[in-house]
């Protein structure tokens, strides 16, 4: 595979989708190695392929705010690939939002989805809308204003998007309201829905417990554990917190959490009546820091990240390319010994490489917060049946689930000492794709 060719063509095409080159060129260098076992798929047109969407839309999306002016937003979808299954992936509601930003993660979660083993193609779509500072009213507008246009491009069996960055609940209820009215059907077009329109248990929770599952995988894989373990976390999102609350069931000490704003640090670890305060301040609108207005030993570092303290374990849980190289050198000086993506490429290029070089175990985004879309899988198949799992039964369902993404990135990445979860991730999910593109003709 000539992978500078086919980097060069992609930058030439579209030379500042960075984001996406940055994804691209991370995918080509892991696997160019390994697939020359695989001659099948060592192909330059089906990689090409694979890089290249199926469908982008864009379109504009006018709505009126509570002054009664007339707002007009970009919305976008990308259909990334379609080979495994209906496109499935969030939808994301930030100012950044942009075709760059929704091609990369489009890319991360076509090999996301084929690590799962569920019958689920790719995409990602979203708007530049910020749905902070808004009224309920004009998030209820705006959603409806997206959905006359979205709904003749998707369904259950077509496109099934989620939440994403700015897409709770509340969204994901407007937007299924509007799908359900438009297309006069209550089916599992959307996923993340309330529980009392079909929604699953632990949908808002998978992520961050999936994350916490795969990270105990890789721990036992040499024989330890995670009790005791010093873990610092950024980002205060569902991702984030959820990952604190499993990983204090485990009995790990998790000494940070941040926000775009700043940092918080507790050197004795937070407890269940932290993360609680946390839920409610950021639920509220607030920043992190507020927290140490609540609690004594709550250290705010205003304007800093948490990769500077000492830790075993580092779950960057935020945004992409929020750990940098000299973060990542912080890390590695501290002793930090593993890093695990909660995040879609949290990690820069450079961090990565930083990172494997110094023998830091590093567990690719695209595995390790597949938990998300597993539960959104499984939530496809209680609409499809019409049934309603228990929150056990989900959870039970999700452990399988990361233990098989582990597994196979084990069978593609080493399942020696040190297997190469980077390459194993980047492997599996392409070598799944692959085949199911080569079955099915050049398309």
């Amino acid at each position: 595979m000539d992978t500078q060719s086919i980097l060069d063509r992609i930058k030439e095409r579209d030379p500042h989708h960075t984001h996406f080159q940055q994804a691209a060129r991370s995918l080509l260098e892991s696997i160019e190695g390994p697939l020359r076992d695989h001659p099948d798929f060592d192909d330059d047109a089906l990689m090409a392929r694979l890089l290249e969407p199926e469908r982008t839309l864009v379109f504009r999306v006018p709505w009126v705010d509570d002054d009664g002016r007339t707002r007009v937003n970009r919305g976008f979808r990308v259909q990334m690939n379609g080979a495994l299954g209906p496109y499935k992936g969030g939808l994301r509601f930030h100012p950044s939002v942009n075709l760059d930003v929704l091609t990369f993660l489009a890319l991360e979660q076509t090999l996301k989805n084929a690590l799962t083993g569920l019958p689920l193609g790719a995409g990602k779509g979203g708007s530049d809308f910020n749905p902070k500072g808004r009224s309920d009213a004009e998030v209820m507008r705006f959603c409806q204003a997206f959905m006359t246009e979205f709904h003749h491009h998707m369904g259950a069996d077509t496109d099934v998007p989620a939440g994403d960055m700015g897409v709770g609940p509340r969204e994901i209820g407007y937007l299924f309201g509007m799908y359900r009215k438009l297309g006069r059907r209550h089916d599992g077009g959307f996923t993340g829905k309330q529980l009392s329109f079909g929604g699953s248990a632990l949908r808002v929770q998978a992520t961050g417990y999936g994350l916490i599952y795969f990270l105990e995988a890789m721990l036992n894989q040499r024989d330890q554990t995670l009790e005791g373990r010093t873990v610092a976390i950024s980002g205060a999102g569902n991702v984030a917190r959820h990952a604190l609350e499993k990983a204090l069931e485990r009995d790990a000490r998790v000494v940070s959490l941040s926000d775009s704003r700043g940092s918080i640090y507790i050197k004795d670890g937070f407890t269940r009546d932290h993360l609680e305060a946390v839920a409610e301040i950021k639920n509220g609108g607030g920043k992190v820091g507020d927290l140490a207005d609540r609690f004594d030993g709550v250290e705010y570092r205003d304007g800093e990240r948490p990769w500077d303290l000492p830790c075993d374990i580092a779950l960057p849980c935020a945004t992409q390319n929020e750990l940098e190289e000299e973060d990542a050198d912080r890390l590695i000086d501290n002793g930090c010994g593993w890093v695990v993506e909660g995040a879609n490429m949290p990690c820069s290029g450079a961090a990565v490489k930083r990172l494997r070089d110094a023998g830091v175990v590093f567990g690719p985004g695209k595995a390790a917060n597949a938990g998300g879309v597993a539960v959104s899988g499984l939530e496809m198949s209680q609409n499809s049946r019409r049934e309603s799992w228990s929150a056990e039964e989900v959870d039970r369902r999700l452990r399988d689930i990361m233990a098989r993404v582990h597994q196979r990135c084990l069978d593609h990445g080493g399942d020696g000492e040190r297997p190469d979860y980077l390459v194993g991730a980047d492997m599996a999910g392409y070598l799944r794709v692959a085949e199911a593109m080569v079955g099915q003709g050049i398309l």
